[in-house]
């Protein structure tokens, strides 16, 4: 039984526990830094924004993971099947770099020595820009001016605490389906966003997290019949029991789903990421196939920290069953399915 969180209020009580768990179709609960009780340096907050169309995707991360900062941008070329991802680590920032409370308004910025970074949303509006004057190698800029559009539809929001651990937490809202548009400039070559084919999706993190833990989380936004479609799946992200942060979106209404299974495919018992996945779901309102384009793999080796990820990026091929029944036959979505395993 998946329980729906419909009252407004703050998100912890002042003792450092979660006034409430499960899931929420818009962010209800109000974050508050103050409330969390536990160390500065254990508190992990990011903004993740994922630009894709059919032919390119760029994706962008401002992190403050306590002990450690982090600003990313990774541009993917699904025709070419190529990826650069290009990040700046910073330590210790512990809230400095001051990210909003709310994923609904606020600025976000990251900067340093021949890289900036910035997220400005207002109203129904969200902007990217920035730029990287030697991205993948000396003298090559990428630049990049970019807006999201933020129509009123439902979200995916949940509130997750950690197995025995009272003052763990993840608070997580994921924004399918804003039309996307603008320029990337990379080198000598110009990238194009048109909302008529590119869509955003915002992941807005908040939370207190154990030193290891492991996830995969999967994401597609695009045109289904004629209407907005997005899909937003993951599990590993804390105990679950009273809800998933499985849902899908059409013509900006959600469709909560139950637990939704897919790993990486193993070929002669080892793992082979670029084999075709399985996605499936408890009820079977969900069969859908995964054929890889390319996998965006990246390592974070700092002794005691550390991440392996690969976010491999394909194509979703089958059916979704919405609330109210009807079946969408999905045929070839531009998406993502991914392995994350942090020690941090």
């Amino acid at each position: 039984m998946q329980t729906r969180i419909l009252n407004e209020g703050p998100l912890h009580h002042r003792n450092g526990h979660l006034t409430e768990t499960g899931y929420a179709i818009s962010q209800i609960k109000s974050y508050d830094r103050e409330r969390i009780k536990s160390p500065k340096w254990r508190i992990k907050e990011w903004d993740y924004y994922l630009v894709c169309s059919d032919q390119a995707a760029i994706a962008f991360t401002i992190a403050d993971n306590g002990y450690m900062g982090m600003c990313s941008v990774s541009l993917i070329d699904f025709t070419e099947k190529t990826q650069h991802t290009q990040s700046f680590i910073s330590w210790f920032p512990m809230g400095k770099l001051r990210l909003p409370a709310s994923s609904q308004s606020g600025n976000s910025r990251a900067a340093g020595k021949n890289y900036e970074l910035n997220f400005v949303t207002k109203g129904n509006k969200r902007e990217i820009y920035g730029h990287i004057y030697d991205f993948k190698e000396k003298g090559t800029q990428l630049l990049f001016d970019l807006e999201l559009k933020s129509p009123p539809q439902d979200s995916m929001v949940i509130v997750t605490p950690f197995h025995k651990k009272p003052r763990h937490f993840y608070y997580n809202q994921k924004i399918n389906c804003l039309p996307a548009q603008g320029r990337v400039i990379f080198g000598h070559q110009d990238i194009y966003f048109s909302p008529v084919t590119a869509f955003g999706v915002l992941d807005w993190g908040r939370g207190v997290w154990p030193y290891s833990n492991q996830w995969y989380w999967g994401s597609a936004s695009g045109i289904v019949k004629g209407r907005a479609f997005g899909l937003n799946i993951g599990h590993g992200f804390g105990d679950t029991s009273k809800a998933t942060e499985n849902m899908l979106f059409y013509a900006g209404k959600a469709s909560k789903l139950g637990q939704v299974h897919f790993e990486v495919p193993r070929i002669h018992n080892k793992p082979d990421y670029m084999a075709p996945w399985q996605v499936t779901e408890e009820n079977g309102r969900r069969d859908l196939h995964f054929q890889p384009i390319l996998d965006r793999a990246a390592h974070i080796n700092a002794v005691l920290l550390s991440s392996d990820q690969h976010q491999v990026f394909g194509r979703f091929t089958g059916t979704a069953k919405l609330d109210d029944g009807i079946i969408l036959d999905i045929d070839h979505l531009v998406g993502f399915l991914e392995k994350v395993k942090n020690r941090w």
